[in-house]
């Protein structure tokens, strides 16, 4: 029988009265306050933020847009392989700022330079901006490297979650046909990677789990807004090929997006390569924003992610 996580439930259900009463005193859901919303949760239930040796802003200049990075360097005497980190939040929210205790973690578990992307976004700035910054990047990053002098091994990885996952997603497609940029390994924490919302998972989980499925609707609905193809710019509905990157995909029971992960899994695997699926069957989407909650669940992630990362 299908449940969400006992250290989940109280928390959640504090969470929808709050969303019932804000709604029938009229609340609107704009830019502002999807950030402050996300930006609050984390700030309030990732408390623990690791110490990590070398932290450094930079840009990745040259494209169409300035994209800051911030480079977090867990040894930086040593030489280590490199992991770009796409932030979550629908293509609205997140920042480098909110995700700065996930991707000390991340850094410190795997031993990978983590260099954490600040990519445009909606609604000042709509579709492909964000797509066009991530794999700006993905093709840049040695340039930050070199600029603050770092030692790193030329090996690159690309992970994120949610609407960052997305990124990885949209980044490992297009990479397959440029013969200029490698990218060994790909991660995907719960992704959103169907703009069309075609899948099971999305009437499944559509309330109650905090992320709604009314809510990924508005998000893409600020994202899109040139009246573009969603079916075409969903990764889900991309190009499979063996050149896509070995893949880690973790997914959450009572996510909308859970069956987008699963489905990207069969389709990678399909066109032969070599994917690693873990799969919560209690928890729900945004959990890794929530650590004080699931300890031990976030603990697992990133134990899993460096385990992939360093066979």
């Amino acid at each position: 029988m299908r449940a969400v996580s006992p250290k989940l439930v109280p928390w959640l259900a504090n969470f929808n009265q709050q969303m019932e009463q804000l709604l029938a005193s009229g609340f609107k859901a704009t830019a502002t306050n999807a950030r402050e919303g996300l930006a609050n949760l984390t700030k309030g239930l990732v408390t623990d933020i690791p110490a990590i040796a070398q932290v450094q802003d930079e840009v990745v200049a040259g494209g169409e847009y300035a994209v800051p990075v911030r480079i977090y360097h867990p040894a930086p005497e040593q030489a280590l392989p490199v992991m770009i980190y796409y932030h979550g939040g629908g293509h609205m929210a997140g920042s480098v700022t909110v995700y700065d205790p996930i991707c000390r973690k991340l850094a410190n578990a795997t031993q990978y330079i983590v260099v954490s992307v600040d990519y445009r976004l909606a609604p000042e700035c709509a579709y492909p901006a964000g797509v066009n910054d991530a794999y700006h990047v993905a093709k840049n990053v040695w340039s930050a490297l070199d600029m603050r002098q770092l030692n790193y091994q030329r090996r690159l990885v690309v992970a994120g979650d949610s609407g960052g996952g997305a990124l990885v997603a949209s980044v490992t497609e297009r990479a397959q046909f440029d013969a200029s940029l490698i990218i060994e390994k790909q991660v995907m924490i719960y992704p959103s990677l169907d703009y069309t919302m075609s899948t099971n998972g999305i009437t499944d989980n559509a309330t109650g789990y905090l992320l709604q499925t009314a809510k990924i609707g508005w998000y893409f609905d600020n994202y899109f807004q040139h009246a573009e193809n969603r079916y075409l710019a969903s990764p889900l509905f991309g190009q499979f090929t063996a050149k896509l990157p070995t893949t880690l995909m973790i997914t959450a029971e009572f996510c909308p997006l859970r069956d987008e992960g699963i489905i990207y899994c069969d389709k990678a695997q399909s066109a032969g390569v070599e994917v690693e699926h873990l799969h919560f069957d209690d928890m729900i989407h945004t959990f890794i924003n929530m650590e004080d909650l699931v300890k031990e669940e976030c603990q697992q992630v990133y134990a899993a992610i460096a385990d992939f990362l360093n066979k």
